[in-house]
């Protein structure tokens, strides 16, 4: 399961949010849902309805617990952890997830995405 995170200033637009996937997408395929820290979710949540995608949220509180490839010091400042995009889509992707990149950044600067990838169970026999 792919999962694709957001980070995002104030003044982002839907448009930003959506150029930033579409960036996402094609440098790593198709996504299965999207994930933002709970404080920014209806953006995400907007973008998510528009797409089809489901929207989970993380709690903001969680974005210091995981490492990031990038470390932007403005996000260190304002929320404690390196890329908002890049923990919430570990987050959200659960554990063993990996990162299949640094974020990437919208043209116009103001919304970041990054994609977690998780191996998903699979059942049956395996002996």
């Amino acid at each position: 399961m792919k999962v694709a995170g957001f980070g995002f200033r104030r003044s982002a637009t839907l448009a930003s949010l959506a150029e930033a996937l579409d960036r996402l997408e094609t440098c790593h395929g198709p996504v299965d849902r999207l994930a933002v820290a709970a404080s920014m979710r209806p953006l995400v949540q907007a973008l998510g309805e528009a797409r089809g995608l489901v929207t989970r949220s993380v709690a903001d509180l969680d974005l210091t617990s995981v490492a990031t490839l990038t470390d932007s010091r403005h996000s260190r400042q304002s929320r404690g952890t390196g890329s908002v995009a890049e923990a919430v889509a570990l987050l959200a992707a659960g554990p063993g997830a990996r990162l299949l990149g640094p974020r990437l950044i919208s043209t116009d600067r103001r919304a970041t995405a990054a994609v977690a990838v998780v191996r998903e169970a699979t059942t049956g026999d395996t002996t």
